[in-house]
């Protein structure tokens, strides 16, 4: 596939991008000092690579004040929607305000810079259950062995960040990745095919040892994935390019069917957006 392939499709959508604008002070658990990464300069990116919708996540550096994320979803407009982080025995009085404004998720980090923890999971899924959000979970895919009865048993849907992020050499046979797997099969998690740059050793511009994970993922689950460029590549330095992440999508997904699903079905459903 081509770089004409991204832009024939209509309302494509990255599902990870993180926003920072002058103004917004980082919480004192912030792990690091972002460059400036206004909604401005991610429109050039948008159009550059064919895509006219976004899912903005809010980033860890943010703690819970999700003001940036909220200011760039009005600028957005319909063509996005958001992933907060909440604080725990948030309210429906607290969390009405950020439905109105686009949110559909909560970001579970459980790496370092996450303020939400796993004794937070079940209680939050119970609260967002009544307003169809879903769960964002980033961790290390590793562990999914020893959380993937709990993960299954969640009262939401479940979105996995970048290809699982598995932090450590992992196979399409490992136990980990067949936990991936068994949480794809209940029809209710979805993955995102996101910053292999996170996890690969075996490093650009291919990544091939995260690439076999993420076609495998591509061809046995279509229905199940999402795609993200990571926008804008929170502290990776040197920073891949936007042209680079489409390129692997492309080389990773078995034919434009798939491409359009992941791009355009797939978050439509997920995220609801609206023709």
């Amino acid at each position: 596939m081509t770089p004409s392939d991204f832009l024939a499709l209509d309302g494509a959508c990255d599902c990870h991008i993180h926003v920072y604008e002058p103004g917004y002070a980082l919480a004192p658990t912030a792990t690091f000092v972002p460059p400036p990464a206004p909604v401005s300069a991610y429109r050039a990116v948008q159009q550059a690579l064919g895509l006219s919708r976004a899912v903005v996540v809010q980033p860890t550096g943010y703690g819970f004040d999700n003001a940036c994320t909220l200011a760039a979803l009005k600028q957005f407009g319909p063509a996005a929607r958001g992933v907060a982080v909440v604080e725990p025995g948030i309210s429906d009085t607290g969390l009405q305000p950020l439905h109105a404004a686009g949110i559909r998720g909560v970001r579970f980090m459980m790496l370092p810079g996450g303020l939400l923890g796993w004794e937070q999971l079940e209680p939050i899924a119970a609260r967002i259950a009544a307003w169809g959000w879903h769960i964002n979970l980033q961790m290390d895919g590793r562990d999914f062995p020893q959380h993937l009865a709990r993960l299954q048993a969640l009262a939401v849907p479940l979105v996995i960040d970048h290809i699982g992020k598995f932090l450590g050499p992992v196979t399409p046979l490992d136990p980990a990745f067949l936990a991936l797997r068994r949480l794809l099969d209940g029809g209710r998690c979805w993955v995102k095919l996101s910053a292999p740059y996170e996890s690969s050793r075996s490093g650009a511009p291919a990544y091939a040892d995260v690439a076999l994970l993420a076609q495998t993922l591509a061809q046995d689950y279509p229905e199940r994935c999402l795609w993200a460029s990571n926008w804008p590549h929170p502290n990776r330095v040197p920073a891949p390019t936007n042209p680079e992440l489409r390129e692997c999508l492309s080389n990773w997904v078995p034919g434009a069917a798939t491409l359009a699903r992941i791009l355009v079905s797939n978050p439509k459903a997920l995220y609801g957006f609206e023709d």
